[in-house]
């Protein structure tokens, strides 16, 4: 389908779905920790740190969510009001998680919007694996964590009486994009085989999630299985890989360009019964369809999954300024306008978590 066609589509799927209401959505931060926290963090800090979304009273201000310098943005990344009051009521949660070296504000164009919609949205910064601080070889190596990160969030959301006065744990999803979809699996029920990975990179070194990745070349790719995992606190580590991750009362599952699924053991995506979307770009250099998100949608019972012609991996992240195109590596692998592509994921995602978290015939 022509990329204009597909912008239209995805503008009336979205109107149609409530995605572009206009409910104001609010910003608001707090903290966590896991026991690994300190082990991921390149300075030992044990701080989780969390990013709530969330449907907030009209009237508040926001503000745009742009990252780069004041005033030279690289990226556009949403609006926001922080520290809004929270709207009245009770809201659906989505637990959201970024991909490898990214940021809960760089998915914050999907989490925002998804807030705009009526849901209470909660991010985190993975411990060393986020591009607020230096990556470590702890953080990229454990990625099981990254879903004990996010259940740890959820928790501490729920404790927090600000908060927890307007959700409702009971209508439960998650959604994440790379590693964060990888995440997102864990979280309904699948389970980690490091050595089938390793089998599997050893017979295909070309493919690109074996390949050392552009944000942490240095203990990524070959490099995380010759020389990371030998490291004495991370081996001791190792025998909770393929422990249960879940989150008992996840209803629903969304990934965007899911990485990893060579990584889980393929009889565990069965044991997934909740409706699952996942939606990837045909042009995927780094988490390449055939051997991850194909897997999967095959894999879990009911699963559909969308795939975007000429979209690429990074085209999943904040809308690239001009700027960022000729200066950040990843803006420059993207194609085709982010913000129709953005429009397509969010017309899913809201398709997804309006049937399974809203209820039947939802609409905003």
């Amino acid at each position: 389908m022509p990329i204009v066609s597909r912008f239209f589509l995805a503008f009336a799927l979205t109107s149609l779905l409530g995605v572009a209401s206009a409910t104001t959505v609010g910003e608001t931060h707090r903290s966590a920790t896991t026991p690994t926290s300190a082990l991921r963090d390149a300075s030992h800090s044990d701080t989780l740190a969390i990013t709530v979304w969330y449907p907030a009273v009209d009237g508040a201000k926001e503000e745009p969510l742009d990252m780069g310098s004041p005033g030279h943005p690289l990226f556009r990344a949403g609006h926001a009001a922080q520290e809004a009051a929270f709207a009245p009521g009770r809201h659906p949660v989505i637990l959201l998680s970024h991909g490898f070296g990214g940021t809960a504000r760089m998915m914050s164009w999907f989490g925002t919007e998804l807030a705009r919609d009526g849901y209470v949205v909660v991010g985190v910064n993975h411990p060393g694996n986020n591009g607020m601080g230096p990556m470590t070889a702890a953080g990229a190596a454990l990625w099981w964590e990254r879903a004990e990160d996010l259940k740890a969030a959820f928790a501490a959301v729920r404790k927090d009486k600000d908060i927890a006065a307007h959700i409702d744990p009971a209508r439960l999803g998650v959604a994440g994009f790379s590693a964060g979809g990888f995440t997102a699996f864990l979280l309904a029920g699948a389970r980690v085989d490091i050595e089938r990975l390793k089998a599997f990179c050893a017979s295909h070194p070309d493919d690109g999630v074996c390949k050392p990745q552009k944000e942490a070349p240095e203990i990524s790719g070959p490099k995380m299985f010759h020389q990371v995992y030998d490291d004495p606190q991370i081996k001791a580590q190792l025998v909770h890989a393929g422990e249960d991750h879940s989150l008992p009362g996840v209803k629903a599952v969304f990934t965007l360009a899911p990485a990893l699924v060579q990584a889980i053991q393929p009889d565990s995506f069965a044991t997934i019964h909740v409706p699952t979307a996942i939606v990837v770009g045909l042009d995927d250099k780094v988490a390449e369809p055939a051997t991850n998100a194909d897997v999967a949608a095959k894999a879990i019972p009911g699963a559909t999954i969308t795939r975007l012609p000429g979209v690429g991996h990074y085209d999943f992240l904040s809308t690239c300024t001009d700027a960022a195109k000729a200066s950040v590596p990843i803006c420059a692998d993207v194609k085709v306008p982010q913000d129709a592509t953005h429009a397509e994921a969010l017309a899913k995602a809201e398709a997804l978590f309006g049937e399974a978290l809203q209820g039947s015939g939802y609409r905003r």
